[in-house]
């Protein structure tokens, strides 16, 4: 292919190749051709001219395919716009020549198509320079379209849209002649020419004024006939023309001469008039002007409506929103008329109604939902609300009114009711988009919108209710403070007016909705609503029979209230379950002959009644297990089933009844069934086992008798079919921005679609995606749904042998239907049956014997051949589950032999559709079948028919199927890749761009291929790159096609090719592409294309670019922009706000949530990768978003209290200014992007954090940016970060407030310590105190919701903890926000607002505790390091003193502020602790629990991670309480009250695995420990100086235990003590567990190295531990001491382990330290427990030596340091009597024997080390036996040592310890020993010096020993000179070598000293004076 790349075509390369290369490789050159002519210069494009222009049209000959023919067409265009012009104009006579032709073969119409459409593109290229050919031209073409088949009609329309395009106002003389060819072809039977002529049309009406002007009526009526039998494509581009001639006739100024004298200027209301005539009477002829649109006679067609219904969303959206607001009160009282009943023609059925409603609610929706900013639709919103008070004064005077109008009065009340429904939710979805920050427009009395909504629950009309309890559901959703508001109300007013049959249902349909709306309002209700509302059920039940008039209505409406009630959750319903079983009891009878009593009963009306009731009792059963199944035990299960054999019985029998009582009786029937199947279908079979014949044979009746002749197929198959193969059966089953109307098309013209009426029970649940209300389908159709999905559970679980007689029913129910009839039996069987299917799939069950599985495939097969394509699509499926759950090879592939059979005899295109699509989805459930033959044959026969260009169908299936065999096959699909990647380039160049349907499945398997090639893409072999080339081809085909799900699908295969192969696609054309697809303002919809799965498809797209090439991506955006290209203009400026901001702008207005969170995740992307490097950039975006709607006039204004204040106060003033909101690039954007907005500042503010410090500090970054004003840093926008915080923080969103007071908590985190340079001591914070004060009021206001108060203590607490601000009475104003939120802790519960949940109150009481918390360990902290820094000052002198007493003044005034409230506090965090501890009890001890408590509703509370940080804050506030003396003499006297505290403190161990919040508890423990001591040592100081010293053996014994020594559990702090240090132990080692260490479990012996958090909690445990015998008596120390030994000793050898760096383990220095403390307690030496401590802890020392010997091998893991420091701590730290034992001294010294031979230096240096400290032990009896044993061996090893030089560090460490404890020995030992041991000594040191030439070559660690050496001979020579004289005397060579060496050292003496003298402030290296002890 690289061949192609010329300017001119390789001819030479060309001929050489095959047919189908040719045609690959012309293309390829085209395409190359046509980027190469815009860069290539004039001169050589005119010297190739020539021969360039001959090739071209040489090729028109070849017979192009479509993608071809337009490439020729471009750069023939370009190429004489570039070029020299003169030979145009033969190419043009040549082009009208061909289309001339007489030639009418097939072969021949290639080249006709091209020539026209060459014609197109010269003239839109060329234009005027043509001048006045184009009348011949147009001619020409004209009188070719009369003989033309469709292809023909097709591209002569865009033919004459682009020579339209190109000559503009100049192509007048031809505009009526192309009128009338283009209003032929709008009502062709082609939907493609239709299309085509509806954009040759938009063309046209630019210029042809006629269009909107003179023949302005006849254009609309046009365009009403052209919807009729329209497809999704023609009502889109038919809709943009009638919108935009309509809008352009309605704004015009300009009319011809012609014209003017019999045309007057359109209004608005005639406007209207001409869209409403077509939605009201449709294609009809109509009198335009008259008004009278009555008098019509049929139905209008539905299409018809749905496609003027888009077009009215066109012509508003063409006019754009300004014009929208200003015109709004007429559109809206025009658009509510349409679905008025005075229309009754209109509207002739319920059906007709709720498709008009449907239609009412999209214009209203996509116009004021899509086109308005949030105040405008809260002017919006208030007009509806005029509307609605309008229609209800008319309904109440019609109900008032008692004269003989009464008749008219009532059709005005049904007349208004459609009006109201629409009017009502179009309320209820403006508030629910709007949030919170609809709030203004609830509180403005003026508009009284919920007296609105409130006033029409008594309408009259069903609908009218149940529209407004939704309407009201909407608005608790938004403003989730109102729903216990109008619960209340609700209730309120449904108990006063029981009376009335209108109020019991509106009212009840209200307080269902709001119930429903309460799990979508985290703050929920509180608790006790639940019981007024059971109440209210139970009493509505039980009033019901008592009149006759309203039982039907009570019945209904105390159900409705149960199910409703249900959805709160089993927190809530535990409570009522009780009494709603009972109920559920009572409401059947209770045996079959009860039963058959009640039908010899009774009346029609009382059946009513009765089956009413009983399917609500139903539905509340249902809504139970659906939401409360943590509720549903066994004996709940056992109390539910009774019921269920009486509700079935009655199912059989309602035919019966219904023959007894008449009609009357079937709705209630219908809905009868529909509830019990719905229940059953959620119950576990087992449950109603005995029932299951008789509801099997009910089932089988309603699927094969169904009561309805509807299609069903719409709404019962596309969940069975997969989601892929949907996309064969067009956009109407795909999700579309025109879904919500577009769906009543599909289901037939006997139904429009669901609604709110067919089923109130809905009204609860949560809607569906996408939709805005719950649209249930009628009665007759949802049962027939519930039908299939029952059966689908219960043929699964029906014996084997019984599955054949249910199937043989089906089948022959099938066969004895005929007609139209037998395809709806056919459709709901089969559904039935794919829904046992995938049941059985989904629990692995068999289908059954041959007979069985013979009878399920006559069942499918008989569908794969329906004419109903949805079916054949759904069977295809099924089949494919039917091999899935018979999972037998053989059965496989006999259904594949079948399809194969049934593909190669059958012709017509049913068969072949059907059985194609069977074969791919065979490959779906089986993951391939592993048969290359069976493969090959599939591909063969998928081949042939993918090329049968009589059928496109045929064609588009197959290649489905393909797709899937491509996708499914894995790697034995290899071999058939290049064939197959051949096949769909032909087609795709050869297929006619009208059979779009080819076109998407040709890109499915295009898609499919470059996922089996994956990464073999990079490849650069000639193979891989020959496919890689193909598939680029064929994206750049589909890229060119006209169909948006095409180009989809090319946007999808480059993003699959980019992800295997980046290199080899062109990001800047790729971006490009998307870019104008994105940002086209050309298409009005949405601002952007008007196909959602394009749009869908290009931000998928652009999400995964951004994550490698985000730079790339956005430089690549803005140059698209910058070429000016003039058939691109972006709707948003992204020069100045980039690709970041105009994504941004489309997330504003896209309405689809798949489609936002695409753009958000794209966004967040790009602000990881380039957020750091554009900082400015990305500030001023979010700066922009969040200022663009900011009302400043609501935010509370900055008190400004103090004169000097004023300057502070300027920074915020700025913040309230409206001075920069003239242009912003965001126009009112909504609440929920500027919410994105304000997160991305906290993510840019952490990506920054992860960049660098100098993002933190100003004086860094002010250095850097004045080296380099490119570079850019956080900390210099801190002003704008700032007001961002503050805007959002003050905004009427909820969600937006908390989002800006996060950010200021960060804020206020980061940039707390930052320095002011300017002003030193000060912060850069400091300036923006008074924002952040008055971004903190308005979250304290009353009316504030608790979740934003709680956030709002948080950044109060962490702005107070700062330190930010050093004058009190500046911080005192955030301070007062602190103490208002105490205050309402203070009052307590009554003075909380009932509006939300109690476990809300808990949060905002526990928030509010917290940051008390904070703030005062913050302040205790800061004075404790104040007064450490006091003493240090009197220390050094006086010097610092006045520095000192002003940072004092700070930590000692923030003490005082939490000083007047401490008292409070301490009890409140005290008693959340003591809760909390309650709380986490096991459900046996609920009994105990207390009645009252602060936050006992912390139980309610659903948030256990904000209670965790509460905890510790709680404990932290404990401890800061407890390091002060007062309160802890407080609990150190009060033993009950430390107890209790322990308690709660094991509690909070026991349930919380936080390691955090046990370290915490720990250090409280700690505390309370601390004071018990305390407590105890007064307590004897105190006895002995009362007593006097003499009379001391007379002393009561104070601390636990007294004197006998005895705990009792429960009352004994020492015993909580030790149960919790236990707990934390035995968690972290299980060995410690004497029961456990007895399991194979735990291995004793075996190591453990804990995590950093297990060794903290075990080291604090243990030092908790060793402090314990200091609080009890001598006698209580012996009881305790035994358990602590054997912890801490336990622990020493569980975690004695080596580590790498020598280091000790932590938890063996803890228990070391530990075993210190313990063996020092006074309790060892007082004459009360001496004798038993002195046998205690020789048993302990015993176990430590014994850890030696323990098992075999297992000596070199355990750390001889770590035991042999702890034999020393023995010796050293008891008294002698516990180690001088004999064979306990003899087993110690073996010990130290062993390790001192060590080969490991770190061991042998430890140990060294501490024989140094015993050696010196001042009892000679402990120290001697040491000293005879060991010194001999080590001066031997030192003698050693002399031989064998020191080789490293550790080496020479070894020997210096070594000479130490020599030298140390000498010290201590007695006169007559001493000359011996310095004899010894002097040699071994000598031996280490060294001469001056060694000195120079030798090593470090020589040099070292060399320099102590001599450093200790200059010490020991004039201690011992006798013997050193000696010495010396006897060995002249030892007296020359340290002579030398002492010479030398005196030489280096003096020249430091000199060197000293010049540098005086440098001390000399050698300390002669070195204290080793």
């Amino acid at each position: 292919m690289e061949l192609a790349h010329s300017l001119l075509l390789n001819e030479e390369a060309y001929k050489q190749l095959g047919e189908f290369q040719k045609a690959e490789f012309i293309f390829e050159w085209l395409q190359f051709l046509e980027k190469l002519l815009p860069v290539t210069s004039r001169a050589d494009i005119r010297e190739n001219q020539k021969k360039l222009v001959e090739q071209l049209t040489s090729l028109l000959n070849n017979s192009p395919g479509p993608p071809t023919r337009r490439l020729v067409a471009k750069n023939l265009a370009v190429l004489y716009s570039t070029g020299d012009t003169f030979s145009v104009y033969q190419t043009i006579d040549k082009c009208n020549e061909l289309i001339r032709s007489k030639d009418d073969s097939p072969s021949y119409l290639p080249t006709k198509l091209a020539a026209v459409v060459c014609l197109g593109y010269l003239y839109k290229k060329l234009g005027r320079i043509l001048g006045n050919s184009f009348t011949d031209t147009v001619g020409n073409v004209l009188k070719a379209m009369k003989n033309a088949e469709s292809q023909g009609r097709y591209e002569i329309m865009l033919s004459l849209q682009n020579i339209l395009n190109g000559l503009g106002a100049a192509a007048i003389p031809c505009h009526r002649d192309i009128y009338k060819a283009a209003r032929s072809c709008l009502t062709d039977r082609s939907m493609a020419v239709r299309c085509a002529a509806a954009k040759c049309l938009l063309e046209l009406q630019n210029e042809a004024v006629f269009m909107w002007s003179t023949d302005l009526d006849s254009v609309v009526t046009l365009c009403f006939k052209s919807f009729e039998g329209s497809n999704y494509d023609v009502r889109l581009a038919v809709s943009k023309l009638l919108g935009t001639v309509l809008a352009r006739a309605l704004t015009s100024k300009q009319t011809t001469a012609s014209t003017r004298h019999n045309f007057h200027r359109i209004s608005l209301e005639e406007v209207m008039e001409l869209l409403g005539t077509g939605f009201l009477r449709g294609s009809c002829g109509f009198l335009r002007a008259s008004g009278d649109m009555l008098k019509g006679t049929s139905s209008v067609s539905r299409d018809v409506r749905v496609g003027v219904t888009q077009a009215y969303v066109v012509f508003v959206s063409t006019l754009g929103a300004q014009w929208l607001e200003r015109n709004f009160s007429a559109f809206l009282s025009h658009t509510l008329y349409l679905v008025s009943q005075s229309h009754t023609k209109a509207i002739q059925s319920q059906m007709d109604a709720v498709g008009c409603r449907h239609c009412v609610s999209f214009i209203l929706r996509a116009t004021v939902g899509g086109l308005l900013g949030e105040k405008a639709q809260i002017a919006a919103a208030k007009e509806i609300c005029q509307a609605i008070w309008k229609l209800k004064k008319v309904a109440d005077g019609a109900g008032n009114d008692g004269n003989l109008e009464t008749k008219n009065s009532t059709t005005d009340v049904t007349a208004s009711q459609h009006v109201l429904v629409c009017a009502l939710q179009e309320l209820g979805s403006l508030i629910h988009g709007l949030g919170t920050t609809a709030a203004p427009l609830l509180q403005d009395s003026s508009t009284g919108v919920l007296e609105a909504v409130i006033s029409v629950i008594l309408h009259p009309s069903i609908s009218v209710r149940l529209t407004a309890a939704w309407c009201l559901r909407c608005i608790a959703v938004a403003l989730p403070s109102c729903v216990s508001l109008l619960l209340d109300r609700c209730i309120e007013r449904l108990t006063t007016l029981k009376s009335s049959p209108e109020a019991v249902t509106g009212y009840s349909f209200a307080v269902a909705a709001l119930l429903g709306a309460v799990k979508h309002c985290p703050l929920g209700i509180p608790h006790g609503k639940g019981k007024v509302i059971m109440t209210v059920a139970e009493d509505l039940l039980c009033s019901a029979s008592q009149n006759s008039r309203i039982s039907l209505q009570r019945t209904q409406a105390g159900w409705l209230l149960i199910a409703a009630l249900m959805t709160l959750g089993p927190a809530v319903v535990q409570h009522h379950l009780p009494r709603m079983l009972l109920l559920w009891k009572c409401i059947f009878p209770s045996s079959p002959k009860d039963l058959e009593t009640e039908k010899t009963r009774g009346d029609s009306f009382t059946w009513q009644v009765t089956l009413e009731g009983r399917a609500g009792a139903l539905c509340a059963i249902k809504s139970f297990v659906s939401h409360c199944a943590g509720l549903l035990t066994d004996e709940v299960v056992q109390r539910l089933l009774p019921p269920l054999p009486s509700a079935v019985d009655l199912l059989t029998q309602l035919s019966s009844i219904n023959k007894s009582y008449g009609n009357s009786l079937k709705t209630p029937s219908t809905v009868y069934r529909h509830k019990l199947y719905e229940l059953l279908a959620v119950l576990p079979p087992k449950t109603y086992e005995g029932s299951f014949w008789a509801v099997l044979k009910e089932l089988v009746a309603d699927l094969t008798v169904p009561d309805s002749q509807i299609d069903t197929s719409t709404f019962l198959l596309p969940p069975l079919c997969h989601e892929n193969d949907l996309l064969l059966l067009g956009p109407l089953l795909q999700e579309t921005d025109h879904r919500f109307i577009e769906e009543q098309l599909l289901l037939g013209n006997s139904i429009a679609g669901g609604s709110l009426e067919y089923d109130p029970y809905s009204i609860y649940e949560t809607v569906a995606k996408g939709d805005s209300v719950p649209k249930p389908l009628p009665p007759v159709l949802s049962v027939i749904s519930a039908a299939t999905r029952l059966f689908g559970v219960m043929f699964s679980h029906v014996a084997e042998s019984h599955r054949l007689q249910v199937l043989e029913q089906l089948l022959n129910s099938v066969k004895q239907t005929k007609g139209s009839r037998q395809q709806i039996v056919q459709l709901n069987v089969v559904s039935a049956f794919s829904t046992s299917l995938k049941h059985l799939a989904n629990c692995k069950g068999s289908l059954g014997p041959e007979e069985v599985r013979r009878s399920a495939l006559t069942l499918v097969m008989g569908a794969l051949e329906s004419n109903n394509p949805l079916l054949r699509c759904a069977a295809a499926e099924c089949l494919a589950r039917l091999a899935q759950v018979v999972s037998d090879t053989a059965f496989t592939a006999g259904l594949a032999q079948v399809s194969f059979d049934k593909l190669k005899s059958a012709r017509d295109v049913v068969s072949r559709t059907g059985h194609s699509l069977a074969l791919g989805c065979l490959y779906r459930y089986l993951g391939g079948i592993g048969s290359t033959q069976h493969l090959n044959a599939c591909v063969g026969i998928l081949y042939t028919l993918s090329q049968d260009s009589t059928s496109p169908d045929v064609q588009a299936w197959a290649l489905h199927s393909l797709s899937l065999i491509v996708d499914l096959a894995g790697p034995l699909y290899h071999v058939h890749v290049e064939p197959t990647l051949s096949l769909v380039l032909m087609l795709l160049l050869t297929v006619p761009p009208a059979y779009t349907e080819v076109h998407q499945s040709l890109g499915r398997c295009l898609n499919a291929l470059i996922t089996t090639l994956g990464p073999e893409l990079q490849g650069s072999s000639t193979t891989v790159s020959a496919l890689r080339t193909s598939c680029l081809l064929g994206c750049a085909v589909m890229q060119d096609n006209p169909d948006c799900l095409v180009q989809a699908q090319a946007i999808s295969c480059l993003q699959q090719l980019h992800m295997f192969a980046p290199r080899h696609v062109n990001l800047s054309s790729l971006v490009s592409c998307l870019c104008e697809i994105l940002l086209d303002n050309s298409v009005l919809v949405n601002l952007c294309s008007s196909y959602l799965l394009l749009r869908r498809a290009v931000v998928s797209c652009l999400c995964q670019l951004v994550q490698r090439e985000a730079a790339e991506v956005s430089e690549y955006a803005v140059a698209l922009v910058k070429e000016n290209r003039e058939d691109f203009t972006p709707d948003v400026n992204i020069r100045e706000i980039g690709l970041e901001g105009a994504l941004l702008s489309l997330l504003d207005k896209e309405l689809d949530q798949r489609l936002c969170q695409d753009i958000k995740e794209t966004l967040i992307h790009m602000l990881t990768s380039m957020a750091v490097e554009k900082l400015s950039f990305w500030l001023k975006l979010c700066k922009d978003v969040l200022a663009a709607s900011s009302d400043f006039n609501t935010v509370v204004s900055i008190d400004t209290t103090q004169e000097e204040e004023t300057a502070k106060v300027d920074d915020a003033s700025i913040l309230t200014s409206n001075s920069d909101e003239r242009f912003h690039p965001f126009s009112n954007p909504r609440w929920s992007t500027r919410v994105f907005a304000a997160e991305c500042v906290y993510k840019i503010i952490s990506q920054c954090e992860n960049a660098g410090s100098a993002h933190f500090d100003i004086t860094l970054a002010q250095e850097r940016k004045q080296r380099d004003s490119r570079d850019d840093f956080l900390v210099l926008h801190l002003a704008d970060l700032i007001r961002m915080a503050f805007m959002a923080a003050t905004d009427h969103s909820d969600q937006l407030r908390l989002s800006g007071l996060q950010t200021l908590q960060i804020l206020v985190r980061k940039f707390a310590a930052v320095p002011e340079p300017e002003f030193p001591g000060h912060v850069i914070l400091e300036q923006f105190q008074a924002n952040v004060g008055a971004a903190l009021r308005p979250a304290f206001a009353p009316e504030t919701p608790p979740d934003v108060t709680a956030k709002a203590c948080q950044v109060c607490s962490a702005w107070i903890a700062s330190g930010v601000v050093s004058d009190l009475n500046d911080l005192r104003r955030v301070h007062q926000l602190l103490v208002s939120s105490l205050l309402k802790v203070q009052a307590g519960k009554e003075a909380q607002s009932q509006q939300y949940n109690e476990s809300t109150s808990t949060m905002e009481i526990l928030a509010v505790l917290k940051a008390w918390a904070e703030v005062y360990i913050v302040a205790v902290e800061k004075q404790k390091s104040q007064s450490d820094a006091h003493n240090h000052c009197f220390k050094i002198g006086n010097s610092a003193e006045e520095n000192y007493r002003d940072v004092t003044s700070s930590a000692s005034g923030l003490l005082d502020l939490v000083q007047a409230d401490l008292g409070t506090l301490s009890k409140l965090w005290l008693a959340a602790l003591q809760d909390f501890a309650l709380l986490t009890l096991p459900s046996e001890y609920a009994s105990q629990l207390p009645a009252e408590g602060i936050s006992v509703e912390f139980l309610c509370s659903p948030r256990s991670d904000a209670a965790m940080e509460n905890i510790i804050a709680c404990l932290r506030a404990l401890h800061a309480l407890f390091d002060v003396p007062w309160p802890r003499s407080k609990i150190g006297g009060d033993q009950e009250l430390g107890v209790e505290l322990l308690n709660v403190l094991h509690r909070l161990i026991l349930t919380r695995e936080s390691p955090d919040i046990q370290l915490a508890a720990l250090e409280v423990v700690q505390l309370i420990l601390f004071a018990a001591q305390e407590h105890v040592k007064e307590k004897r100081r105190s006895a002995e100086v009362d007593d006097g010293a003499a009379e001391k053996e007379t002393l009561p014994e104070f601390g636990e235990g007294k004197d006998t020594g005895g705990l009792i559990p429960g009352k004994s702090l020492v015993f909580a003590t030790l149960e919790l240090c236990v707990c934390i132990l035995v968690r972290q080692l299980p060995q410690l567990n004497p029961k456990l260490t007895c399991s194979p479990a735990v291995q004793s012996g075996k190591h453990l190295l804990l995590s950093e958090d297990g060794s903290r909690l075990v080291a604090a445990a243990l030092i908790i531990l060793s402090d314990v015998p200091a609080i009890c008596s001598p006698e209580g120390s012996i009881s305790v001491l035994p358990t602590i030994l054997y912890l801490i000793i336990g622990v020493l050898k569980e975690t004695a382990v080596k580590l790498q760096d020598g280091q000790l383990p932590l938890t063996v220095a803890a228990s070391l330290q530990a075993l210190k403390g313990l063996l020092s307690s006074p309790m060892a030496r007082a004459e009360k427990s001496r004798t038993a401590w002195t046998d205690l802890l020789r048993s302990a020392l015993v176990t430590v030596l014994d850890c030696w010997d323990r098992v075999d091998g297992l000596l070199q893991e355990c750390d001889e340091v770590s035991l042999l420091t702890a034999i020393t701590v023995f010796i050293m730290s008891t008294s002698p009597e516990v180690t001088t034992i004999e064979c306990l001294q003899k087993h110690c010294i073996e010990k130290f024997k062993i390790t001192l031979d060590s080969k490991d230096p770190l061991v042998q240096c430890k140990c060294y080390q501490l024989l140094h400290s015993i050696f010196q032990h001042p009892n000679k009896t402990v120290s001697y036996p040491y000293i005879h044993s060991l010194s001999p061996s080590i001066v031997r090893k030192l003698q050693e040592t002399e031989k064998a030089k020191p080789e490293n560090a550790d080496e020479l460490q070894v020997i210096q310890e070594g000479i130490k404890v020599v030298t140390a020995l000498t010290a201590t030992a007695e006169e007559e020993h001493r000359a011996h041991l310095v004899a010894g000594l002097l040699p071994i040191l000598i031996s280490f010096l060294l001469d001056e030439n060694a000195l120079v070559s030798a090593t470090n660690s020589a040099k070292s020993l060399h320099e102590f050496a001599l450093q200790n001979l200059m010490q020991i020579g004039p201690q011992y000179s006798l013997v050193f004289k000696k010495l010396m005397a006897a060995s002249p060579t030892m007296k020359a070598r340290l002579e030398s060496a002492v010479k030398g050292n005196q030489e280096s003496i003096k020249a430091k000293t000199a060197k000293h003298a010049k540098n005086p402030g440098k001390s000399s290296s050698i300390q002669l004076k070195t204290n080793f002890l």
